[in-house]
């Protein structure tokens, strides 16, 4: 194919979520809640991890991490979906796009090796509580930290400079509220096999991995919680992992939920999507604030010592 004669698009359209016509207003205080929500909770947490020395630990460090992620990601396509909802320009330049992939895949590809390192750190605090310390030292939390957020920089460098290698040269109109692979894809003008199926194989195999290791260091500590004889003690090794838990069902279970399904639903898929980029995110501070003894105290603690200098001045 002689690409001289085609003329490349600078623009993409993005043509929203499916079946939310006239519910644009509704959709829009919902979405802004939930990203400001996500946005000040995540923060909170960072922050109270970052001023409390009692939380100074492994598992509160990785949590930390967690909360920068759940900053980051929302940010990732939240804006622009509100604006498109407002009624402003829906149009994302050619370079927005990239970005758009580019950040959401190495954020993505980060939150698959952090929880992964989180159940980790819980499968040595659990399975082997004399030498925590002493194998989750400082340095190998530095590590594992760096190593996530690296694999996820190449992760999503990788997918990015498959797909727009590719020639684009019209249509334009990406059928989705933002720019991912497969949307983007179907708009190339040019053969897509090698992408995709590089693609799909990358993705695949990072979620695939990232979850049977979280599944196979969950296996080993249900079967040590299982060999505690004193029911409190089953119940204090099980409350520490339950939060991780949840946060682990909500990311994983929208996905297995679209790619287990033998019909494509455009609609379904949007709504994952939501799911995945907004609602998760601003649930995580609940989930372990909620179900976290030591991060109540030290938010108690950091209102406390906020509120003082407050009522001095009064």
């Amino acid at each position: 194919m002689n690409m001289r004669n085609y003329t490349f698009v600078t623009e993409f359209i993005l043509l929203g979520i499916s079946n939310s016509e006239g519910l644009e207003n509704m959709l829009f205080v919902l979405f802004l809640v939930f990203y400001v929500f996500a946005l000040l909770g995540n923060l909170l947490i960072f922050l109270t991890i970052l001023a409390s020395p009692n939380l100074h630990t492994p598992m509160y460090f990785f949590l930390g991490n967690l909360a920068v992620f759940d900053i980051f990601f929302p940010s990732v396509n939240s804006p622009k979906m509100m604006d498109c909802l407002m009624g402003q320009s829906r149009t994302i330049s050619y370079q927005g796009c990239v970005s758009q992939v580019f950040f959401y895949h190495t954020l993505g590809g980060t939150e698959c090796f952090l929880y992964t390192v989180m159940a980790y750190d819980r499968f040595v605090a659990i399975c082997y509580p004399m030498r925590y310390t002493v194998i989750m030292n400082h340095r190998v939390c530095a590590c594992l930290t760096v190593g996530t957020w690296l694999g996820g920089f190449v992760h999503g460098s990788i997918l990015t400079f498959l797909i727009f290698k590719l020639p684009f040269c019209g249509p334009n109109e990406v059928d989705s509220f933002f720019c991912d692979i497969p949307v983007v894809l179907s708009l190339a003008c040019a053969d897509t096999s090698l992408a995709q199926t590089v693609s799909f194989t990358n993705v695949g195999v990072v979620a695939l991995m990232c979850f049977l290791l979280i599944l196979t260091s969950y296996t080993r500590i249900v079967i040590s919680i299982l060999k505690i004889r004193s029911s409190e003690g089953r119940r204090r090794a099980f409350s520490t992992c339950s939060a991780h838990l949840t946060s682990i069902i909500l990311v994983y279970g929208p996905v297995i939920l679209v790619y287990l399904r033998p019909a494509s639903s455009p609609w379904l898929d949007s709504v994952v999507q939501v799911f995945n980029n907004v609602i998760t995110p601003s649930l995580n501070p609940l989930i372990y604030t909620l179900r976290n003894k030591d991060v109540k105290l030290a938010l108690k603690k950091v209102r406390n010592q906020v509120a003082q200098p407050l009522g001095g001045k009064e």
